[in-house]
């Protein structure tokens, strides 16, 4: 299990108290709350996008897909999704695929859905595939200062 070099320092330097949930290796956010036995709805996913001013990441519950055209229309931009292949220099200290949902920590600017600021607990990618954080609700907005707010979520 490894936990991203900046994601650690993060929660130690703010002095966040989590929980390293581990599990087997997963290809998704459906497979790694199945594995680790937490609710889907729970797990704060990042989409990696971009556009004509660089990249951006949207911050959503990992039972819901992008709504790409809510997303272009509440900014006024149009992003598309970024290639996987384009992340490694954005996020160093990250397995590819394995992204932890806090742009501001990576210096991308970062879109949250609504629906992941009213939890409880919420989990995310540690920075590889194989460990979930599990943070308190109002700890996991601490995180993400400074972050636009919509409905970027939507369930099929």
């Amino acid at each position: 299990m490894s936990t991203a070099a900046r994601v650690e320092s993060r929660l130690r330097d703010q002095r966040i108290a989590y929980e390293l949930l581990p599990h087997p290796p997963t290809g998704s956010t459906h497979e790694s709350a199945s594995a680790a036995h937490v609710p889907e709805d729970h797990v704060a996913k990042a989409v990696m996008l971009r556009d004509g001013q660089g990249h951006a990441m949207a911050v959503i519950p990992g039972d819901t897909w992008l709504h790409l055209d809510a997303l272009n229309q509440d900014t006024g931009r149009t992003f598309a999704l970024d290639e996987e292949s384009e992340l490694a220099e954005l996020l160093p200290d990250c397995t590819p695929g394995a992204v932890p949902p806090l742009g501001p920590l990576y210096g991308i600017e970062t879109f949250l859905d609504e629906g992941l600021t009213t939890l409880a607990e919420v989990y995310f990618e540690s920075g590889d595939h194989q460990t979930l954080v599990k943070v308190s609700g109002d700890d996991f907005q601490k995180l993400l200062p400074g972050v636009r707010r919509g409905q970027y979520g939507q369930r099929d």
